[in-house]
């Protein structure tokens, strides 16, 4: 289930997502990341956090789907309903430090 937010008058329902890509060509890989970074935190190599309106998601797949090779690429969308449940356990270093997920 979503969570939503004050926006005014309005409520604005977002979900918490994590994406993963794996781009394999050089050339596609920086233009990937720049569309993710719009969107979402950065959190290490190939990793995204964050919440998104229902309109965010859908840009931010129809951003990437222009520029990805559905052949060569892969970009996976994990949508955490209840970003409560999920325990986030880091071994090593934390390459970046800007969630507060849990």
């Amino acid at each position: 289930m979503s969570h939503t937010k004050q926006n005014g008058k309005k409520q604005i329902k977002k979900m918490f997502y994590v994406l993963v890509y794996d781009i394999a060509s050089v050339k596609r890989l920086p233009r990937v990341l720049k569309i993710c970074r719009k969107f979402l935190y950065w959190i290490q190599n190939s990793v995204f956090e964050g919440e998104l309106t229902r309109s965010q998601y859908l840009d931010l797949k129809i951003q990437l789907t222009k520029v990805i090779n559905r052949k060569e690429d892969s970009v996976i969308f994990y949508a955490i309903r209840n970003p409560q449940v999920v325990d986030k356990q880091i071994l090593g270093k934390e390459k970046n430090e800007i969630s507060n997920f849990i």
